[in-house]
């Protein structure tokens, strides 16, 4: 019987391809839920799924954590700067456990030079260097950081950005964890990349969505990147968060997250959910 591992359990993502395995026939007592804090899963251990104490920052908590698991689910952690580092213990463990396959959440265009390539990066040259079969999945920013911004473009009737006509194929959180979970289930073979993508849309298309959704007047309204760091820094964002929203539509102008890819739909086996459901949902 395979026995499956999914790291950051307790998190949404992690969550989702948990309920995606049981959903999926897996038994619970064939998935290993990683967690750093255990105590958040115990809802988890009462429906029988096996939870198991694993620290990226603490490796000697992810040898026992993957013990006797045959397909691990790495789902990328969150401290950026660190996460090259936290992987590659989480690898280093895997191969030490005897890790059958491992699939890994990457980002759209890790190749590229997006803020958030290198890390990603890094950690599938870590992946390839060792050895392990692996399924790369570079993950489409998510549809919540654009559609989560729907209460104040209503209230301002405007959409602010800094990436010109660029367009990004965001896609949902949920979906991209179910494809995860599928990819953990099936996935064989060779080591494999794919890019994950939904629908690509402009800051002009959200705009247009937030109007229709609402019934209230939204237009997308372009600045510079320094007009755009400034409004930020006046509505009380410190620099380094407002710098990350600059840079990363800056990235959008520039085409980084601009992919069409049939990559996630092949995996769900559906089209995934696009802007418009996103916001009605």
């Amino acid at each position: 019987m395979t026995t499956y591992a999914v790291t950051g359990s307790t998190g949404p993502f992690g969550r989702t391809a948990i309920e995606t395995l049981l959903a999926h026939g897996v038994a619970p007592s064939s998935i290993v839920a990683v967690a750093r804090t255990p105590a958040k899963a115990a809802d988890l251990a009462e429906r029988g799924v096996v939870v198991r104490e694993g620290d990226y920052d603490r490796p000697d908590t992810l040898g026992p954590a993957l013990a006797g698991v045959d397909r691990l689910l790495l789902v990328s952690g969150s401290e950026l700067g660190n996460r090259v580092a936290q992987h590659t213990a989480v690898i280093d463990a895997a191969v030490a456990a005897g890790v059958g396959r491992v699939v890994y959440t990457s980002v759209q265009r890790a190749d590229g030079t997006h803020l958030l390539a290198p890390e990603h990066a890094g950690t599938e040259r870590a992946l390839q260097a060792s050895g392990l079969p692996h399924s790369v999945l570079r993950n489409a920013l998510y549809l919540g950081v654009f559609t989560s911004r729907l209460d104040q473009a209503v209230a301002t009737g405007a959409v602010v950005h800094a990436a010109g006509d660029g367009r990004v194929a965001a896609a949902t959180r949920a979906d991209l964890a179910e494809a995860a979970a599928l990819a953990l289930l099936h996935d064989d073979g060779p080591s494999s990349v794919r890019e994950l993508a939904g629908e690509p849309f402009t800051y002009a298309d959200l705009a247009a969505a937030f109007a229709e959704v609402s019934g209230a007047p939204v237009e997308a309204r372009a600045v510079s990147a320094e007009e755009l760091a400034g409004i930020l820094a006046a509505a009380g964002l410190d620099a380094g968060t407002a710098g990350f929203v600059v840079a990363l539509d800056q990235a959008i102008g520039a085409g980084e997250f601009d992919v069409t890819s049939t990559d996630l739909a092949d995996l769900l086996g559906r089209a995934p959910a696009g802007l418009a459901e996103a916001l009605r949902s």
